[in-house]
């Protein structure tokens, strides 16, 4: 089966699923990740009808490593337009709590953009090896 003609408006995905089954689409940047499962949901492809849900809420995207919320938009993930982007598609009643390593390095963030501001200023000598 070959893959649809890309076309240079619309964000093209390949969804790769746990069981390792993958299909390529085209949507519209500004569609949202919640939106995208309620249409995959709609038109769920016949290939993968082993691996069929029962409601769109439980179908979530993840991008890099991390679940997209559903109001998050393709085009505001900065993806490129003409290029297929890879992304994963599960199944997961709720989106999981960030991890306390999450949490800490969000702490050392604000900790750390509190902290004054100072100038450095070094001497640097020239050398010359003659």
């Amino acid at each position: 089966m070959s893959s649809p003609a890309l076309t240079e408006d619309r964000i093209h995905l390949k969804l790769i699923l746990v069981s390792g089954k993958t299909k390529e689409f085209q949507f519209d940047p500004s569609i949202s990740a919640g939106d995208i499962a309620k249409y995959l949901f709609e038109n769920w492809p016949q290939e993968w009808n082993e691996e069929a849900v029962s409601k769109a809420d439980i179908l979530r995207l993840i991008f890099h490593g991390r679940f997209l919320h559903s109001n998050v938009t393709l085009e505001s993930l900065g993806l490129p337009r003409s290029k297929t982007v890879v992304m994963h598609l599960v199944s997961r009643e709720n989106l999981p709590e960030p991890s306390s390593s999450d949490q800490e390095l969000k702490k050392q963030r604000t900790r750390y953009s509190m902290l004054p501001m100072f100038s450095v200023h070094c001497n640097v000598k020239s050398y010359s090896f003659n």
